[in-house]
């Protein structure tokens, strides 16, 4: 991201079910309200709501960007936009929101309603950030912490609504854990007229090599191996592949069935897809983190040692509406690569979406600058830099492959995930 992209203009989107689209286009215009007009030169201010701020959490991250900068381009790069007010929901002994508004002035209010009205009536702030992840949250019978994305994102609505006026909002990491929770949101921002921009880091961090799937490619498939629980960093794997799918030719078209499998059955059914099985090695080559025997792998990457040295995978099969593929894997490393089969040359294209976490030999988790970049872009020209149907669409393929391996593994059919969108000819990842 060495040089700027062209952002994404904020216009309705075409969403899965067919009467979800007309619904959506037939009030969006009507029901549109007016964005945030600050007197010229001003800057803009954001409210910032987290569910908790401990050291490396992900509110932790945004806030102290928003605060403090980050690095970009070789300097020290102040905040665009201003973080004046914050709603921050638990307060454990670990707690940081509190030195940390009180070291910049920022206040926290006991309410959504009252930071994004910073005290007083109304919306007087010209973005909203919400942070859903982290803290002690209820676990449903499918293993889903429900976070209170969907419920923080209704409210900040309300407030639209009641002030005659919406700002851009980003929603970190998957929307929602019900599918109609995450339409919803989605047909909110459309009816409304506001910028929605959601999604984790993965799609903007850093790649090596750095290359992108040229638009408009025929693509067969797309593969991400990666690490990580079920319902949590399976979303990121899932964002690695779709970032890369969706430059295919013709575009994302939505997906059909989802198969979640764990252990020996994964290597089962790998048995008769040989493209799956090429993608998956090509993967793994790009991995710098592979199981080792005495500091080096303990044969060739190939499928069989794969099959040996990881015996407890999780993989989900995900089928598009247009025949593409995408399988996900979770395995013993940890990092995040892709690999993708050209349909026209045979090609592999091949790279690691790159993750430096604190604590494995990096300091601060700069892949969020690029994100926290494209927000502070986002309220500052009122657009978006890639589309929320993106996020719309891998948070369905999560919420699809926990069904599926609470039903027993089994295939899932998804004719409500039909959703159709297509991304601009630049890339969005972090070249810099």
């Amino acid at each position: 991201m060495g040089t700027r992209h062209p952002l994404i203009l904020m216009t309705p989107p075409a969403i899965s079910r067919r009467h979800f689209i007309s619904t959506v286009a037939s009030t969006a215009m009507a029901s549109t309200l007016p964005a945030t007009t600050p007197a010229s030169g001003a800057r803009k201010k954001i409210a910032l709501l987290g569910t908790v701020n401990f050291t490396h959490s992900h509110t932790q991250h945004f806030i102290d960007r928003f605060l403090l900068g980050y690095g970009w381009r070789g300097e020290w790069r102040k905040p665009a936009v201003d973080l004046v007010s914050l709603y921050i929901d638990q307060f454990p002994t670990t707690d940081l929101a509190r030195a940390r508004a009180k070291q910049y002035e920022v206040p926290i209010f006991p309410s959504i309603r009252e930071a994004l009205g910073r005290g007083g009536p109304g919306l007087a702030v010209d973005g909203v950030v919400i942070i859903g992840e982290h803290g002690e949250y209820p676990v449903n019978e499918r293993g889903q912490r429900l976070y209170p994305r969907h419920a923080w994102f209704k409210e900040v609505v309300r407030v639209f609504e009641q002030a005659g006026r919406a700002v851009p909002v980003f929603n970190d990491k998957h929307l929602s854990t019900d599918w109609a929770q995450c339409e919803e949101m989605v047909a909110d921002s459309v009816r409304l007229g506001f910028p929605l921009l959601a999604g984790s880091s993965l799609p903007a961090t850093w790649r090596l090599p750095a290359i992108d799937i040229p638009h408009g490619t025929p693509l067969k498939e797309s593969v991400c191996a990666c690490y990580g629980g079920v319902d949590s960093y399976d979303f990121h794997g899932l964002e690695t592949a779709q970032c890369m799918s969706e430059r295919r030719q013709g575009g994302e078209v939505g997906i059909s069935s989802v198969h979640a499998v764990k252990g020996a059955k994964v290597w089962e059914m790998l048995a008769e897809r040989p493209d799956t099985q090429r993608l998956l090695v090509a993967a793994l080559s790009r991995s710098n983190t592979l199981p080792v025997e005495n500091g080096y792998p303990s044969g060739p990457v190939t499928f069989d040692w794969a099959r040996t040295v990881f015996p407890e995978p999780v993989a989900y099969f995900i089928d598009h509406r247009d025949g593409f593929r995408t399988t996900m894997f979770l395995l013993a490393i940890q990092d995040f690569n892709y690999a993708g089969l050209r349909a026209d040359t045979g090609e592999v294209i091949a790279c690691q979406m790159h993750l430096p976490m604190p604590g494995s030999g990096a300091t601060t988790a700069d892949f969020f600058n690029p994100l926290v970049r494209y927000i502070e872009d986002m309220v500052i020209e009122n657009r978006v830099p890639y589309p929320v149907q993106r996020t719309l669409l891998t948070s369905g393929m999560t919420l699809a492959a926990v069904e599926s391996l609470h039903r027993g593994q089994i295939p899932v059919a998804t004719p409500e995930m039909a959703v159709r969108y297509e991304t601009g000819a630049a890339s969005t990842f972090w070249r810099d």
